[in-house]
């Protein structure tokens, strides 16, 4: 006699459930009113994770992330509402990396700024200890601590004091050139035809 051992609801929605076909895209919405506000914050942080990967060291993976991007864009052509929530979400992204991008801006230069100041300092102190101790020992090259050295070596540099006053055979001619752009630009728009240039033009897109 065979046994037949109930099998579980939720292994048999397992069971029925039509196999997953093409990948599985992480920019999907249900559509469900009371899980909107859900779903846009879902949205933005799959957005931001797939943003994260644009930066990736391996190409390949930079390129699946964009063509994840683009291909969830696409895939809503025919539906405004989900295609506006999708850019959306995007472009709040976009804000938030470039928002992100002016404070580390501004904190890097606080850094710098700072750096600057304690290197500042520490050059003073230097100066400071070493014309101590060589007025205390005007023939020393070389002063050993408990914890530290402070040595010494010759070097000399020239010092101009006049430029002007020094003869040509003392001066170096340095000849530079570089395209004059604003003037190729104007020449092309005229309908001129320049070996080595052409005429680019493209639209600018701005976030508000």
């Amino acid at each position: 006699m065979t046994v037949l051992t109930p099998i579980p609801a939720s292994a048999a929605v397992v069971a029925s459930a039509p196999p997953a076909e093409g990948p599985a895209c992480s920019l999907q919405r249900s559509g469900s009113l009371w899980q909107l506000g859900i779903e846009a914050q879902e949205l933005t942080t799959a957005i931001s994770q797939l943003a994260e990967q644009l930066e990736a060291d391996d190409p390949e993976q930079r390129a699946l992330a964009l063509a994840e991007l683009e291909a969830a864009l696409l895939a809503e052509e025919g539906n405004k509402a989900a295609l506006a929530a999708k850019a959306d979400a995007t472009c709040w992204v976009i804000d938030h990396l470039r928002g992100q991008a002016v404070y580390r801006q501004q904190q890097a230069k606080r850094l710098s700024d700072l750096a600057r100041s304690d290197a500042g300092r520490a050059d003073a102190l230097e100066e400071s200890l070493v014309f101590v101790l060589t007025q205390l020992q005007p023939t020393a090259t070389r002063f050993s601590f408990p914890n530290h050295e402070l040595s010494s070596r010759k070097s000399s540099s020239v010092v101009i004091d006049d430029e002007q006053a020094l003869d040509s055979e003392w001066l170096a001619i340095k000849t530079t050139t570089q395209p004059d752009k604003a003037a190729i630009k104007e020449a092309l728009k005229a309908g001129r035809q320049i070996t080595g240039a052409q005429l680019f033009s493209r639209r600018c897109w701005r976030i508000h």
